[in-house]
């Protein structure tokens, strides 16, 4: 039950494991769409659909540095049968035969050219499929130990050479002038305001709307991540404060986001977001988030071109997934201009409870304006779809940014429920 309410990926997600490790999936992210095709009535648009994902996802895997091998174990169908009799016909065995299984018998027909088709559309270079005779169990045993020993000596002993090629290739990245497009940033208005008295208002009004759509009985068919991006001191926290003042405590999760550790290093970048997917009925809202990779990991160079570039289509298959299953995305960059970011950040030196919100890297990041302003345009124009729009919200007055924030979560959870 508790994977039934997430996207169909997140109990593989969870289960990835970390560099230096092995993981064994026995069954797959194939098995489901396989079976809603063969038994469901699913037709093969369906099933390509998820086929052209799962590529995606393995590809992503591998670009991560993981050796993915995927086995087929092939049997028969007369051979299937006789290995059912045997078991059935011993007493330690025979539980693990059931009807499903002599229902697969009768399928076999219907099975094997789907699984065929499958095989055929989704083995790669990076992520081959391996079919093995079954019959035998000695001959299948070796084959497989074999099959992944043999993988995993060739990886290790090009590790080293393909580390040596990387730094000689040239880089796969446009020019600046290729990848910038429309300055989206400057065409906000920032003078946007709200009174004190009409902010309270508002406010108000936006809470009360917010709390009776999550408490709503449609609302438990659905979840909702709410993530927020933004220049330092355009203010995140008071905004995801105004929001959260509205919702049942119970009910949703604050995930701040800073340099990964050691432990969320050790598998692909994505990883880290797909463990705090809310359940049905949930709310999680990321202080920071996946886009780190295009922003953070691309303006200091902490990932190589290719890795951010290819981060906008994973990007988008990673929402793709979440409103496919019912997660209801709001992503907001708060945007202040240079001026009064300066005037913020004077405030918190000379403010006692708040310099500890000063530090250094704010500094830094500020001498960078320029790239980062150019990162968020490229961010916004290849990463703003239907399902998952990025709302930009004019944040030198408070007031006036949370009140957008919060009309803005409200509309869309009207709009999806």
């Amino acid at each position: 039950d508790e994977e039934l309410e997430r996207p169909a990926m997140w109990r593989y997600w969870r289960k990835l494991p970390p560099k230096g490790e092995i993981g064994v999936f026995f069954g797959s992210w194939y098995s489901f769409p396989m079976r809603q095709h063969i038994e469901g009535g699913k037709d093969s648009d369906y099933l390509d659909s998820y086929l052209e994902e799962f590529l995606r996802f393995e590809r992503m895997l591998a670009e991560e540095g993981a050796l993915v091998l995927k086995f087929w174990l092939h049997m028969s169908k007369k051979d299937l049968k006789k290995r059912l009799k045997e078991l059935e016909s011993k007493k330690e065995t025979k539980w693990r035969v059931d009807k499903t299984d002599w229902d697969r018998v009768e399928m076999y027909d219907t099975l094997r050219p789907v699984a065929e088709r499958v095989l055929r559309r989704t083995s790669t270079g990076h992520a081959p499929w391996i079919v093995v005779e079954a019959s035998d169990d000695n001959y299948r045993n070796l084959t497989v130990g074999r099959t992944i020993l043999k993988a995993v000596k060739e990886r290790l002993s090009t590790l080293k050479s393909s580390k040596s090629k990387a730094s000689k290739t040239l880089s796969v990245s446009a020019s600046k002038d290729d990848l910038d497009g429309v300055n989206v940033l400057e065409s906000l208005d920032y003078t946007l305001s709200l009174t004190k008295k009409d902010y309270n208002k508002q406010l108000e009004h936006y809470q009360g709307r917010l709390n009776k759509l999550c408490r709503s009985k449609k609302f438990r068919k659905h979840s909702l991540v709410v993530m927020f991006e933004g220049n330092d001191a355009a203010g995140k926290g008071g905004a995801i404060r105004r929001a959260t003042a509205a919702m049942d405590s119970r009910f949703y999760d604050i995930v701040p986001i800073a340099a990964p550790t050691d432990e969320e290093k050790a598998q692909p970048y994505l990883w880290r977001f797909w463990r705090h997917l809310p359940r049905l009925g949930n709310v999680t809202i990321f202080d920071r988030s996946w886009y780190g990779r295009v922003l953070v990991e691309r303006v200091e160079g902490y990932c190589a071109d290719a890795d951010w570039l290819r981060a906008y289509g994973e990007i988008n298959d990673f929402e793709e997934e979440m409103a496919r299953h019912g997660v209801i995305v709001c992503k907001f960059w708060l945007s202040i201009t240079a001026e009064e970011q300066l005037a913020r950040f004077k405030e918190r030196e000379a403010t006692g409870y708040k310099r500890f919100k000063l530090t250094e890297e704010d500094w830094r990041n500020r001498d960078k304006w320029d790239d980062y302003v150019s990162a968020v345009c490229d961010m916004t124009e290849r990463t703003s779809t239907a399902m998952a729009p990025w709302t930009l919200v004019e944040a030198n007055s408070k007031y006036y940014a949370r009140i957008k924030v919060l009309k803005t979560i409200c509309e869309r959870l009207e709009a999806e429920l």
